[in-house]
């Protein structure tokens, strides 16, 4: 696949799916934008990307914050113009009884999960309009289709982004900007790795494919959705989870 010279803006680009995505993003030729609020990783991935004969940098950017979704998007517009691709791939939650769950707690997993994306977009939406194009792709989850124990609040928020994904592009669609959705199953990431082996162990064998998913296989999924193969494909949700749920 060849992107050469487009300008993709990855969420979340500092470690685990994001920075999988930034990765293949900046493979394929593109110029990168790693974005996380962690500023030590986020630097590290953007340098290790031009170690690598890459154009990538890092902005900062808190997704639950405004404020700091205002600002980010300014320095992006001054300084690259509008992006070509926009991946939310910023995301975040824990598992725990619906009942347990804290406002603050709840405030964040939505803002993160589902009002930050939205704000993102439409603060460069305008400018993709402008230029007649460009891809949007959100990573959600399958928590989101089908739900997932203890994790309630969270798959409210990702179900958000599913159904946000869909009507954003029956909207931007005449303006030629496709809009999609990715949601990885069980994946090997830094957030998995919190989880207790035993529960690891259970979702393993509940997955077809006797293994977690890969950072880099949920990337190859919306690598696709920005390449000259997708240019007809737009509100679709694509599920990456080695067959763990086959419906919906």
């Amino acid at each position: 696949m060849n992107l050469r010279d487009q300008l993709a803006l990855v969420t979340g680009a500092a470690s685990g799916i994001g920075r999988a995505t930034a990765a293949a993003f900046a493979a394929a030729g593109a110029r990168v934008i790693v974005a996380d609020i962690d500023h030590a990783k986020g630097e590290e991935a953007a340098a290790a990307l031009r170690a690598a004969g890459h154009h990538a940098e890092y902005l900062g950017v808190d997704m639950t914050d405004r404020a700091s979704i205002e600002s980010f998007v300014a320095r992006v517009l001054d300084r690259f113009g509008p992006p070509d691709v926009i991946v939310n791939g910023a995301g975040w939650g824990k598992t725990a009884p619906f009942w347990e769950g804290e406002q603050a707690f709840w405030d964040k997993v939505v803002s993160l999960n589902f009002v930050g994306p939205m704000q993102l977009v439409k603060a460069f939406l305008p400018k993709m309009i402008e230029r007649g194009g460009g891809r949007i792709v959100n990573i959600a989850s399958d928590a989101g289709r089908v739900g997932s124990l203890g994790e309630t609040v969270y798959s409210g928020a990702k179900g958000g982004l599913i159904a946000f994904t869909k009507s954003l592009a029956r909207e931007t669609a005449r303006h030629g900007i496709t809009v999609n959705c990715v949601c990885p199953g069980p994946t090997d990431t830094p957030l998995m790795a919190a989880v207790p082996d035993k529960v690891k162990d259970a979702l393993i064998k509940a997955i077809p494919l006797r293994r977690l998913g890969r950072p880099e296989e949920v990337a190859d999924a919306v690598l696709y959705f920005c390449g000259e193969h997708a240019g007809y494909t737009t509100g679709q949700v694509l599920s990456v989870s080695g067959g763990l749920t086959m419906a919906g």
